[in-house]
């Protein structure tokens, strides 16, 4: 599977302690680094320049649309069904947090104000048990259509953790690069925890280091099966046919986009696609069921539905898949 990525195999990387390793989004954005290119093993030094744009306005006219729960717009359908493979091939693995339980009550046992999933006059009431929380984002640099970034990003969802999230993309000028310089070699999916100064490689390494630092300890079984949860991962991706894989030409802006959303969601998967293709860096608030960030947008914005989207550059705010999609192509690309 890493050779159909052109990513070189590489032993279990141990991780790599780096104290001042914590880098602001703007410090990080204007390095200049010497690299290799990212997809030849006889590919020569070049020197790598992020330039910013200073300034970024909505679309003209642009008007947040209304949330529409389940309601896929008629030209995205193809879109969502592509992507809800994903369910099939990974039975639900990140949808919900660690610990997760339900319940069933009477409608009137929830409080109007309070968030919870209603099925036929009742309402599902959702706990979780979750672990340590880190005091600083975590920062991944991945791309979608990677099996082993797959697999993080999953186990984000189950640990409910918000990462700042640097995509990756094939031929992506800045972030891919930028791993060179930190850990030596073009590899995803690669990780730095500014809350503890480790940095490392390896998706299973990766794995491990998340659930004993900010879960119980234990890897769930779907991310523990070896090769079968390999080739899963990848099957899960084959309706997209390589989507969120290669760069295309975009304006980076100074600020994170930020983002409401969990990974086995098709309708959230369609819009990391496109984040990753423009290496749009942004903010991911896990929000998979059992998470208490579920209350917290619906405190925010008096709804829930993901993805949620919020652009600092613009002002934007704003919920619907393919408007988003939309949005972030007239805004950001070139």
């Amino acid at each position: 599977m890493a050779g159909v990525l052109n990513l070189p195999p590489a032993p279990i990387s141990q991780p790599i302690l780096r104290p001042n390793s914590a880098k602001i989004y703007n410090r990080i954005l204007f390095v200049k680094s010497m690299a290799q290119s990212s997809d030849s093993s006889n590919s020569s030094s070049t020197s790598v320049s992020t330039k910013l744009e200073s300034s970024f306005s909505a679309p003209e006219n642009f008007k947040a649309p209304k949330p529409k729960p389940f309601t896929p717009r008629s030209d995205r359908i193809f879109d969502i069904l592509s992507a809800s493979l994903a369910l099939i091939f990974r039975l639900g693995t990140g949808a919900l947090v660690s610990g997760y339980s339900a319940s069933f009550v009477s409608e009137k046992e929830v409080p109007s104000d309070q968030y919870a999933l209603g099925i036929a006059g009742f309402k599902v009431k959702e706990s979780s048990k979750l672990g340590p929380r880190p005091e600083k984002r975590i920062e991944i640099y991945e791309f979608e259509s990677c099996p082993f970034c797959r697999k993080v990003r999953e186990i984000v969802a189950i640990l409910d953790l918000d990462v700042l999230y640097y995509p990756c993309p094939r031929n992506g000028p800045n972030f891919r690069p930028k791993v060179q310089q930190m850990g030596g070699k073009q590899q995803f999916p690669y990780m730095v925890d500014p809350n503890t100064g480790a940095a490392m490689y390896e998706s299973d390494a990766i794995i491990k280091y998340l659930v004993g630092k900010y879960g119980d300890g234990n890897v769930p079984l779907m991310l523990s099966l070896g090769l079968f949860t390999t080739l899963t991962e990848g099957f899960a991706m084959i309706g997209r046919l390589g989507k969120g894989s290669s760069y295309r030409p975009s304006k980076l802006p100074p600020k994170p986009l930020e983002i409401w959303a969990y990974e086995p969601s098709p309708f959230c998967k369609v819009v990391r696609e496109v984040l990753v293709e423009l290496e749009l860096p942004h903010i991911l608030h896990s929000c998979a069921r059992g998470s208490p960030k579920r209350q917290a947008l619906y405190d925010k914005v008096g709804h829930f539905q993901v993805p949620y989207l919020e652009d600092p550059n613009t002002g934007v705010q704003m919920f619907e898949s393919a408007d988003i999609v939309d949005y972030i192509q007239a805004t950001y690309a070139r």
